[in-house]
């Protein structure tokens, strides 16, 4: 019997071409060992099981899972820094923590063999996008408490690839070592993708011809008009890989890039569900909703059902055995209501984009005028057009406004600004929205 092959020609591992039979028995055994774990080591999870009135030994099927309480962003706060770990301090080899900027931090920690099954999972990650050993690996993601400099780091090597370690920022240099090490692939977040071909402009040179031709872009919703104008621009297919600290870092999910139809869930490591985000209630297969994730494999840290907030559905398997999630549309915590109207930014992404003469970037203000919301979008026109004048500019607002209220409904402010008037991100994820409303509205 031969071995299955990526797009890249390395053989897959067994389980990429599994049944869907053999999947859900390795996910029944794992999830019981996981509750189990939890139960039995961290005291949340115990107080939370037994307030629910459910016990590890009681999960029969994969669908019992939906009886079990659900892990949220306030729990991992509540019980910081170590109190989530189900394993001795000294056992972790690891911590990685979010910014916390709206309260404490959401700290995380790695076994030696969570560190190991992460690197394998983003291993398997740039496999899929067209990644093999030799390759180069460029990884503009940021090192440090964040996941995804280190985690795409592992992976790269495990995998067998050269890695440069250029984290974030320096944006003028990340261009000379592209130009320089004439790397294969790059890890970064898509909108800083963006601030890097922009400087390929900036210093009068093609992005397209450099040695770049995957792009592995994570840590942010994007869209495909986000995909399309990249992959235009840079000359490069665009791969989406999606994670978060909670559940492991980047690479509990990416795309193939043979079909680039959504990243694909390594489901022998998480379980997924779609919910409700108002009711909690499991919706069928390929409804939208919120994504909750269940870790099948991780000590130190197990998450039960933790609620990621990003909107978007399961879908069927096609270049692996595992299901797909489709583009995230928003988070559940951070859409926008105005004027009685649920919007996501990513909606102005699409239309902002959609306009051959704007750039990618984009912010969106609110405010309000006494009981009235109001909404001003700032965009800014592509370098090849900073010379248009100021009647053009306002067709060209006029024509993203219209768009915003056919396609969203709301009306909107739209300022067309010249190029580079937008804040680039440097380090992170891009700030799109700027709500100046007060508090206690």
């Amino acid at each position: 019997m031969t071995q299955a092959r990526g797009a890249g020609g390395a053989a897959l591992e067994a389980i990429e071409t599994a049944s869907r039979d053999e999947i859900s028995a390795l996910q029944l055994q794992r999830l019981r060992w996981t509750l189990q774990h939890a139960y039995d080591n961290v005291p949340h999870y115990r107080r939370s099981f037994d307030a629910q009135g459910v016990h590890p030994q009681e999960l029969k099927s994969l669908e019992d899972l939906a009886r079990f309480p659900f892990t949220g962003k306030s729990d991992l706060r509540d019980n910081y820094p170590f109190g989530m770990f189900a394993v001795p301090r000294e056992q972790v080899v690891r911590v990685h923590a979010s910014s916390g900027t709206t309260g404490k931090p959401t700290v995380v920690g790695y076994t030696r063999a969570d560190i190991d099954t992460w690197a394998d999972l983003v291993a398997r990650s740039i496999r899929a996008a067209g990644g093999k050993p030799g390759d180069m690996v460029h990884v503009a993601y940021g090192y440090g408490l964040f996941t995804g400099g280190l985690g795409a780091h592992y992976g790269a090597e495990r995998l067998g690839c050269t890695v440069i370690p250029m984290s974030g920022g320096q944006t003028e240099k990340q261009v000379q070592l592209i130009r320089d090490f004439r790397p294969d692939i790059i890890m970064v977040t898509p909108s800083y993708m963006q601030v890097i071909v922009e400087e390929f402009a900036r210093q009068g040179l093609d992005a397209r011809e450099c040695s770049l031709r995957v792009g592995i872009f994570g840590a942010e919703p994007w869209t495909e008009a986000m995909r399309s104008e990249i992959e235009h621009k840079a000359g490069i297919r665009a791969v989406d890989i999606y994670g978060l600290s909670e559940v492991m870092g980047p690479g509990v999910a990416s795309e193939c890039v043979e079909t680039q139809d959504g990243p694909v869930i390594w489901e022998d490591h998480f379980y997924p569900e779609i919910i409700d985000p108002v009711t909690g209630e499991v919706l069928p297969e390929g409804s939208e909703g919120e994504l909750v994730f269940t870790s099948l494999s991780k000590q130190a840290m197990p998450i039960v059902r933790y609620r990621t907030r990003d909107l978007t559905r399961l879908l069927p398997p096609s270049a692996r055995s595992f299901r797909r999630m489709g583009k995230i549309v928003g988070r559940s915590d951070d859409m926008l209501i105005v004027r009685g109207v649920n919007m996501f930014p990513t909606q102005v992404e699409e239309i902002v984009l959609q306009h051959e003469m704007l750039s990618g970037q984009y912010q969106i203000h609110l405010s309000r005028d006494g009981h009235l919301d109001k909404v001003e979008v700032h965009c800014e026109v592509q370098p090849e057009h900073a010379q248009i004048g100021e009647a053009q500019r306002e067709q060209i607002a006029h024509w993203v406004a219209h768009r915003i209220k056919t396609l969203v409904g709301i009306s909107t402010r739209v300022v067309v600004l010249p190029p580079d008037s937008i804040e680039r991100t440097l380090t992170g994820k891009a700030r799109r929205v700027f709500d100046h409303r007060p508090r206690s509205a």
